[in-house]
């Protein structure tokens, strides 16, 4: 049975932005994730986030995960192999920036950054961890390394399981290399990526049709099940916002009881949230590669700096519904003016002021 974060326990907890802290790496690269216990929304809303950074020839060796996720790549490029539950075939995904990909529960993946790469290969991993071992923390289970499943079972069990002699069997438990990611031998040949495996399975936020385009505001591409079908299955949407120097977000909020778990990519800006009772639980500014979680119907809105400010973000709802509160399709514009001019105890003047603002403008407001 899950436990349910109560109101007091989520107006009361520290909501400002976070940087991840690594976890293990090497000269192959490094594994970083989020900590519940420095930001304690990750274990109410069991969301879990980590980042992969991979060198040029580092390899984050196959594994599998407790957590359905949705996988960024935030910079570089290379290649993802994936095998779904129950596949015959491996796919070997080429990947760059910009991609995302849905990996549903079961799935086993590999992540390679090419030896000549001049830059690291960067992956972002946000997901459920309702049904994980830890709520609000991914536990990744190796098939290969030195943490991984053959070096758990004993020479007897793998020898009978995989057919081997039992001097073979030693052998193949004894020699596995370092934790999680290695650094691929000079000269050794890897997988080459096939274009045709992204189909179905990669939409690259910057190439797809854009779903909010305003001009001098702001963009936005939005996952779901439309354009990536492997979401339903992961039961997360997502969406890659760009805002421009100065830009407003219009305040809004979740109204399916979804949690919305946003890692800044890169740029700055403001941040206010306002939870029960109008009380603003949040204000601050927050930068590139900081991740913060807007709890359930909380209402959140951001402004850019200067250089303005761009965010990936999971809604934990597979199709997410949004209500905004300021812009065209405001739910203050479709309120009676009788009945706003009595809930603001306003003038009726003053009302039709209100009212004839942002007419135009949709969710993002440009600086004027």
């Amino acid at each position: 049975m899950v436990q349910r974060t109560s109101n007091a326990e989520v107006m009361s907890m520290d909501l400002s932005p976070k940087m991840p802290a690594k976890a293990y790496g090497g000269e192959g690269g490094s594994y970083f994730d989020w900590s519940p216990a420095d930001l304690p929304m990750l274990g109410a809303a069991s969301i879990g986030a980590a980042k992969l950074h991979l060198a040029a020839g580092g390899l984050s060796l196959p594994s599998y995960s407790d957590s359905a996720k949705v996988a960024y790549v935030l910079q570089g490029a290379g290649a993802c192999g994936l095998v779904l539950p129950e596949a015959a075939k491996e796919k070997v995904i080429p990947v760059k920036a910009g991609d995302a990909l849905a990996l549903p529960f079961g799935a086993v993946t590999w992540w390679f950054n090419a030896q000549d790469s001049s830059t690291e290969l960067v992956v972002l991993f946000l997901g459920d961890t309702s049904k994980g071992h830890t709520p609000g923390k991914f536990t990744n289970f190796q098939l290969t390394g030195a943490t991984g499943i053959f070096t758990g079972f004993s020479t007897e069990f793998v020898a009978r399981a995989w057919d081997l002699d039992q001097d073979s069997a030693a052998k193949i438990v004894s020699t596995q290399p370092g934790s999680g990611i290695v650094k691929v031998a000079a000269g050794h040949k890897m997988p080459v990526p096939r274009a045709e495996d992204r189909e179905g399975m990669v939409l690259n936020c910057f190439e797809a049709p854009l779903d909010v385009d305003i001009p001098g505001g702001g963009r936005v591409v939005v996952l779901n099940t439309a354009n990536l079908p492997l979401v339903k299955e992961v039961g997360l949407g997502a969406d890659l916002v760009r805002i421009d120097g100065h830009s407003m977000c219009s305040p809004g909020f979740s109204c399916d009881s979804a949690y919305q778990v946003t890692y800044i990519v890169r740029g700055s800006g403001r941040v206010q949230v306002v939870g029960i009772d109008g009380t603003r639980v949040l204000e601050t500014r927050a930068e590139g590669g900081c991740l913060f979680i807007v709890p359930r119907f909380f209402v959140v809105s951001k402004i850019a700096d200067d250089t303005g400010m761009e965010w990936f973000s999971i809604i934990t709802t597979p199709n997410p519904i949004f209500s905004h509160l300021a812009g065209k399709t405001s739910v203050w514009k479709a309120i009676s003016p009788a009945v706003l001019e009595s809930a603001f105890n306003t003038t009726p003047e003053m009302e039709k002021l209100f009212r004839s603002k942002r007419l135009d403008s949709e969710i993002f407001f440009a600086p004027s």
